[in-house]
């Protein structure tokens, strides 16, 4: 690396400076307060963990995470890619509880790529956990915890798209598909490709009722009649699907109570997190940009490997990129300009001055920088003996 080049960042990897570091602090502080009025307890997970704890599934969390080895324990760590899975290990080992337990938390994340969310490697992820209640009333809270999130960040109008992954789990299942075959599926309707599911459908032998039922994702999104429309498509599906389209039904219901104004779009087809979800699963867009600000859902199994398998759903999110839709520019806050020197009067005043709220930057011995190249709109003056505060001439 040149000398000049030295000052560059990696690739992807960014930072805030001011005055956007301030506006983005701002946020983290009334986010956080708005978590916590909804019960939501803040958790700080730590930066680095074993690997094993942090991925389980060869999937992509583990293609995200990057690895280095231990120098006191000769095992392998990882730089948490998402921090979900720590959460979930602190609310099995570090907390316990029997009841439901609502937990938050905000931190730096580290991808080896750009996500497909956000395309940032050092993403500021922000989000909400509550774990140990199954049923269709804790996923309508997180939902409506993250929309007034997104309105405190000043997004303007968003739209949920909405899905559930025990659908497609349930028809898999009829379709008897094997791993392989079930990959292939998934991939297809991620990709709205007909008539190659059509294909994989005929070479895996997939009995016609089944291939019929797993076509019909392909055509199921939009508002809420696409509800009514799945339950004709699959009034003859098993149990588990019937029981999985009923809880969307009733979360639409929920949601439709708890955030009348919100836009809810629901795609059956759409599968993101495959590996990750077990049931409700969700994404908010807004017009302003073409990927997902925010996602989530419920994914019951998270903590199994942590030895306590408890019912959890959540969501997510990156402040910076929050930060960058916020509706309004950074304020630059205006500083009061104090001369140098460590008379008595003269920091008692800046400290008062302090106290009520003001940015007071002190002049430094040989400074030869003005008040206003130092964004200050007012002075400190000694008039009469006293120190006062005047605007700049």
């Amino acid at each position: 690396m040149t000398r000049a080049s030295r000052w560059l960042l990696p690739a992807g990897v960014d930072e805030i400076i001011p005055p956007h570091a301030a506006m983005l602090e701002t946020l983290r502080r009334r986010m956080l307060d708005t978590m916590a009025s909804w019960g939501y307890a803040l958790c700080m997970p730590a930066s680095v963990e074993f690997l094993d704890s942090l991925v389980s599934d060869g999937g992509d969390l583990e293609l995200q995470t990057f690895k280095l080895t231990d120098q006191v324990s000769g095992r392998m760590l990882g730089i948490p890619a998402d921090m979900t899975p720590q959460i979930a290990r602190i609310d099995a080992h570090r907390i316990g509880a029997a009841a439901p337990t609502r937990l938050c938390y905000i931190g730096s994340v580290l991808h080896t790529r750009p996500d497909q969310f956000a395309g940032s490697r050092n993403p500021l992820q922000l989000g909400a956990e509550l774990y140990g209640h199954a049923g269709i009333a804790s996923d309508a809270e997180v939902i409506s915890l993250m929309v007034v999130i997104l309105a405190l960040a000043g997004v303007g109008e968003i739209t949920l798209d909405l899905g559930h992954m025990a659908l497609f789990h349930g028809l898999a299942t009829a379709a008897q598909l094997d791993a392989e075959a079930e990959a292939l599926v998934l991939d297809a309707l991620l990709r709205k490709a007909g008539d190659e599911l059509q294909e994989i459908l005929a070479r895996a032998r997939v009995p016609p009722a089944a291939a019929t039922w797993l076509l019909a994702l392909l055509s199921l999104n939009g508002d809420r009649e696409v509800l009514t429309r799945a339950a004709v498509a699959w009034a003859a599906a098993p149990a588990a699907v019937q029981t999985a389209l009923g809880a969307l039904v009733a979360l639409v219901d929920e949601l439709e109570c708890r955030c009348p104004a919100l836009n809810v779009h629901l795609d059956l087809a759409d599968l993101r997190g495959y590996q990750y979800h077990t049931g409700v699963m969700f994404a908010a867009y807004t017009v302003r940009m073409g990927r997902a600000i925010a996602w989530g859902g419920r994914y019951d199994n998270i903590g199994a490997r942590f030895g306590r398998a408890r019912a959890a759903t959540g969501f997510s999110t990156d402040l910076k990129l929050l930060a960058a839709l916020a509706a309004s520019e950074p304020p630059v806050p205006a500083g009061v300009f104090a001369p140098t020197g460590t008379q008595a009067s003269l920091l008692a005043a800046i400290d008062a001055a302090r106290a009520a709220g003001r940015v007071v930057i002190q002049a430094l011995p040989g400074q030869s920088v003005g008040a206003q190249a130092l964004g200050c709109n007012a002075r400190l003056c000694q008039v009469a003996g006293d120190w006062q505060i005047e605007p700049l001439g």
